[in-house]
């Protein structure tokens, strides 16, 4: 970063290596925890292996689950590749090798779809090109040559970037009116805290699910520039800490808080990771750095610079892509995901299925629990592309099948897929959100607008 202006960085400005060598361990160590925790938690053959059907995105609906425990594999070697990453082995075949297991699991099934999950995609992505092996590194024993004290402002930088998205995006998500004018969903999830002790109460309070609503939009919004001033820093982390362990505890979202806990290190000095990286090489004797040469600070690469230029670009457009689609955002999620709209809504739910045999106007209510687990049952009941891929599946699946009653046998030919959905936004009644006029399998999967939905009633 440029002297005087923390908010600008010159691409190839040299930079202490040690910010980078620190956040390769955390954030390595963070993803081998992670890996380890899903095999463990069982977590492997409830999502991947028990589904009959998987919400695949669009586009990749040819990525499937490898067949029954073989699907363990990308999960073991994802822990292999953590662990190479934390102590610097094969560092650039490792991170490659994490991010296509990682981004192979995250595509199989829609319904496992969380914001922190893309994060992780999009930080391994990153640190496959920046040299985060350069020193403290198996690969550095190995090879000596590789030893560097200096990298270039943009390998830090574009981590610091990407951590930025996160926040500052999750804080616009946050200036709609059901969070700072209704304080939703807060106030229907701080309720189902009332047992907890000494704060039980105060949880019920409507101040203070708004007081957390406007905390929260302005933590998101300001944190990042808090984190890059110096006099500010401690403090801004003292806050992040805080915040991240009161949505660890309250809320039911996994790692996620300690992931941006750890990640957010990055904005630290040199000196504090400086300081680190001593004590680490203390502890292990590592050997001291005598250069050949002095590190040369690289020439400007055009290719690089435009590179970051695309990546930057396409990660501050993505998020709005949504202003291409007329309606609520929260009632048809068209450009919801992969926009960093973190714990915005509460929806519930209830789709019912009907197979109708066009013949004989015969109709068969489905029971979703025969294809779905709860987890996805629960996801697709209130999105809508999920519910479309569904009713094609259903098609499929009933399309050609022999029923039986007391009297006569009817084989479904070419059947309609109709459904009756009802969805509750943001502790709102209930409303019809697909009316079952509609043959969903005749329907198109695509990036169009959905008119097919029942408008949104406030």
């Amino acid at each position: 970063m440029t002297k005087g202006n923390p908010f600008k960085i010159d691409f190839f400005k040299q930079e202490s290596i040690a910010p980078l060598i620190m956040f390769r361990i955390i954030f390595g160590a963070i993803l081998l925890f992670s890996s380890v925790r899903f095999i463990y938690k069982g977590w492997v053959t409830t999502q991947y292996i028990e589904p009959q059907f998987y919400f695949g995105y669009l586009g990749f609906e040819w990525v499937k689950p490898l067949p029954g425990n073989w699907m363990f594999l990308p999960f073991v070697i994802m822990v292999i590749s953590a662990l190479f990453i934390v102590i610097g082995l094969f560092y650039r075949y490792s991170t490659f090798v994490y991010f296509l297991c990682f981004t192979y699991v995250e595509l199989i099934d829609k319904s496992n779809y969380l914001n922190h999950y893309y994060f992780v995609s999009l930080m391994v992505f990153l640190l496959i090109f920046v040299p985060a092996n350069r020193d403290f590194s198996i690969d550095v024993l190995r090879r000596p040559h590789l030893r560097r004290k200096l990298v270039s402002a943009w390998h830090i930088g574009i981590l610091k970037f990407q951590m930025a998205v996160v926040y500052i995006f999750a804080g616009i998500a946050k200036l709609n009116s059901d969070w700072l004018l209704e304080a939703q969903p807060l106030k229907i999830w701080l309720q189902a805290h009332h047992q907890i002790p000494l704060i039980g109460n105060l949880l019920q309070e409507e101040a203070t699910a708004y007081l957390l609503s406007w905390g929260g939009c302005f933590y998101d919004l300001f944190i990042v520039f808090f984190l890059l001033q110096r006099k500010t820093r401690p403090f801004a982390y003292i806050v992040v800490i805080f915040f991240h362990l009161v949505t660890w505890l309250l809320f039911p979202i996994g790692v996620f808080p300690w992931v941006m806990i750890f990640s957010t290190t990055i904005f630290f000095s040199v000196k504090f990771h400086r300081t680190l990286l001593l004590a680490l090489k203390s502890i292990f004797k590592w050997p001291a750095y005598v250069p050949d040469k002095i590190d040369a600070k690289p020439k400007a690469n055009s290719f690089v610079k435009l590179a970051l230029v695309i990546y930057i670009f396409i990660q501050i457009v993505i998020p709005f892509r949504y202003v291409l689609y007329p309606g609520n955002l929260f009632w048809n999620e068209e450009g919801f995901r992969f926009s960093w709209r973190v714990m915005l809504m509460h929806k519930e739910g209830l789709a019912t299925f009907y197979i109708k045999d066009k013949a004989t106007g015969r109709t068969i209510e489905v029971d979703n629990s025969d294809y779905l687990t709860v987890r996805q049952e629960d996801q697709m009941a209130t999105q809508p592309d999920m519910i479309l891929q569904y009713a094609k599946f259903l098609k499929s699946e009933f399309d050609g099948k022999t029923f039986s009653n007391s009297t006569k046998s009817i084989t479904l030919r070419d059947p309609e897929v109709n459904a009756e959905v009802f969805v509750a936004l943001n502790g709102r009644r209930a409303q019809l959100f697909v009316d079952k006029k509609h043959d969903l399998s005749t329907l198109n999967y695509n990036l169009k607008h959905r008119n097919w939905l029942e408008p949104f009633e406030k």
